[in-house]
């Protein structure tokens, strides 16, 4: 098995940029999801019910700011984020720094509604929750759950399968194959048997070796086509129908990495656990 792609979310929810190599921090990738857009009483603007937010390409700046960019908008730079604390409708950091005022415009504008721009400047205060496998000492950016989520080339084709097969059952044609973007994976390995990742509770990635805290539930934000951003019922009618427990659908794995390091695409995978 080998890491085959390394994806980074400068802005939770927004598109995903691809890379080569990575600082993997214990909080999550280094330049990953320290960044939020939310409403203003501080609750997160929610992909699946923004999926224009997938319209934007974000790259941070040397000087730990950002560079906005999305179709129809003009592009902005945004400074280091050295505004007031704000609360965040998270269960596990009470309050973040507010943006330059002009990415607050330019997200309302964007969205349609009132939004404002947040950063985390210390993931050391932000706790992965024990409800999500946290245990204590872990600690993550703005994803919430897991600073790692982690899924497999063989168990996307296994998926892409299962729905040909329930297009043939209803008559249609096949669709094309998902994109792995839809699921919103930092790592996604290759050479493992679909859905292998489901047993595991311990991996090397390189020269990093990582927990697994839990299964990642999958929710609407998956329907969105991360090109057209159209949305559909896929995958999780077919996830529903193949991959459903305690209520949930199921993709993809959520780690805690043990220490700091590099990986690179190519480093061999190693089941540990």
């Amino acid at each position: 098995m080998q890491l085959a792609e390394i994806r980074k979310y400068p802005v939770k929810s927004v598109s995903g940029r691809a890379v080569a190599a990575t600082v993997v921090e214990p909080w999550g990738l280094a330049e990953d999801r320290r960044w939020a857009v939310v409403d203003e009483r501080g609750d997160v603007h929610w992909l699946g019910e923004n999926p224009r937010l997938l319209s934007v390409v974000a790259a941070v700046t040397d000087e730990d700011g950002l560079l906005l960019e999305a179709p129809g908008m003009p592009p902005l730079k945004v400074p280091p984020a050295t505004g007031e604390r704000v609360p965040i409708g998270f269960a596990e950091v009470d309050d973040v720094v507010l943006a330059h005022p002009d990415a607050h415009a330019w997200f309302t504008r964007l969205l349609g509604k009132p939004a404002r721009l947040v950063w985390l400047d210390d993931p050391r205060r932000c706790a992965v929750p024990a409800a999500h496998g946290g245990l204590p000492g872990d600690v993550v950016h703005l994803a919430g759950d897991a600073p790692v989520l982690l899924t497999s080339r063989s168990s996307l084709r296994r998926l892409d399968e299962w729905i040909s097969e329930g297009a043939a059952e209803r008559g249609e044609d096949p669709p094309a194959p998902l994109d792995m973007a839809r699921f919103r994976p930092n790592l996604v390995i290759d050479g493992a048997p679909p859905y292998a990742e489901d047993a595991w509770r311990e991996l090397r990635i390189g020269p990093l070796t990582f927990r697994v805290t839990e299964h990642c539930d999958r929710c609407a934000a998956t329907t969105y086509d991360p090109v057209t951003f159209a949305g559909g019922k896929e995958p999780l009618r077919t996830l529903a129908r193949h991959r459903r427990w305690d209520g949930k659908t199921w993709f993809g794995i959520r780690l805690v990495p043990r220490g700091r390091g590099e990986l690179r695409l190519g480093d061999p995978v190693t089941v540990l656990a």
